[in-house]
């Protein structure tokens, strides 16, 4: 009588948790979708001003390094000549 009485009351438990399932699962769905679009609407948003606010052709320049003060400006190093060997 027990074992029946475990197996009823084992599928009614996942009866529930199947239907709670189908109600809820496409709730999460759609918040989730709805985040995502929001995220991508506001980086192609700041994306467009970015754009619009300088005039087409125009060079902005973020970063100028530090000029060297004499001596050799050069940081790269000689040139070394090599062959090939075949």
């Amino acid at each position: 009588m027990g074992v029946i009485k475990f197996i009823v009351i084992a599928i009614l438990v996942l009866y529930i948790i199947r239907v709670i399932i189908r109600l809820i699962l496409p709730m999460v769905f759609v918040k989730m979708v709805n985040k995502v679009q929001q995220k991508a609407q506001g980086q192609t948003g700041s994306q467009e001003r970015n754009r619009n606010a300088k005039p087409e052709g125009s060079i902005s320049i973020d970063y100028m390094p530090p000029q060297a003060k004499g001596g050799r400006t050069d940081k790269l190093g000689d040139f070394v000549d090599y062959e090939e060997i075949k």
